[in-house]
């Protein structure tokens, strides 16, 4: 079978933009490596404001690398001052987390890119959007049962500093001397609105433990939170006139508190053997 000249020469140029397209694909990549090349080491010399330029034109030249969207969001970051609550450092933190939540639209399962977000909402005190994100992620049906024990976990650690930092205030929890021997009381808030606020994130708090050790029940940050909700709920039970209560609470928080120790010694001994592997030389 012979090819008309027209179906040769359709074929010839076809070849040539693909070769054309291939060779312009590689030389952005070389551009786009020289750019980020250039942050590094303005980024190493402290010009964060320069070496983003270069990250930007980087991910402006390839647009699919990974490298030169995370090395913009980091540049970002490293411009927030943490403590600085002027508006213009406001906006430089919500401007990394804006670069960060480009890149898990992009690869959810990206760590780095999940706890910067975590820890500047954080670091700026917008509270209600912290656990927005991290309840996003416990809810999230694709991700492991393990990260989603983790966000669990995390939100109860949150629930029991709520409860927590109510607990301790000087004119609840109270130092009496009997016999010489300190003892320690807890009272009722003066003002119930704290009382209420303290019970509700215990609640709350339980059932997200209660959701985590689900998901992943050796996790240990989830039975040590659990621990030291229960031991919250005991508190508030004894503000409450609730002896019965306070010591069935105790009782759970102790049951708990051996679960999280086993973890831990768990751990550690893991921990252990992997250095001991690590130190044993090769023969």
């Amino acid at each position: 079978m012979r090819l008309s000249w027209s179906r040769i020469g359709a074929t010839a140029i076809l070849a040539l933009f693909v070769a054309a397209g291939a060779g312009c694909s590689l030389a952005n990549k070389v551009r786009a490596k020289n750019e980020l090349n250039e942050a590094a080491r303005t980024y190493r010399e402290g010009h964060f404001e320069e070496a983003e330029q270069h990250a930007r034109r980087a991910l402006y030249i390839d647009p699919e690398n990974k490298t030169a969207a995370i090395f913009v969001a980091r540049v970002i970051h490293q411009q927030y001052k943490p403590g600085v609550d002027n508006p213009e450092n406001i906006a430089k933190a919500r401007e990394a987390i804006e670069a960060y939540q480009g890149i898990i639209a992009k690869d959810p399962n990206n760590d780095e890119a999940y706890k910067a977000i975590s820890v500047l909402y954080s670091a700026i005190k917008d509270e209600a959007k912290l656990r927005e994100w991290i309840l996003k992620r416990a809810n999230d049906s694709s991700m492991s049962n393990e990260k989603r024990a983790e966000a669990y976990a995390i939100l109860a650690g949150k629930d029991w500093d709520c409860s927590y930092k109510i607990t301790e205030l000087p004119n609840v929890k109270v130092t009496t001397n009997e016999g010489g021997k300190p003892n320690v009381v807890y009272k009722k808030p003066t003002d119930q609105k704290d009382f209420d606020s303290a019970q509700k994130c215990v609640a709350r708090g339980l059932e997200e433990g209660e959701t985590a050790i689900k998901f992943d029940p050796n996790s240990e940050s989830a039975w040590s939170y659990k621990t030291n909700l229960l031991l919250e709920a005991a508190k508030l039970a004894e503000m409450d006139g609730n002896a019965d209560r306070k010591a069935a609470y105790q009782k759970q928080a102790n049951e708990a508190g051996k679960k999280a120790s086993a973890l831990s010694e768990e751990r550690r001994k893991k921990e252990e053997a992997a250095e001991a592997a690590a130190a044993t030389p090769t023969p």
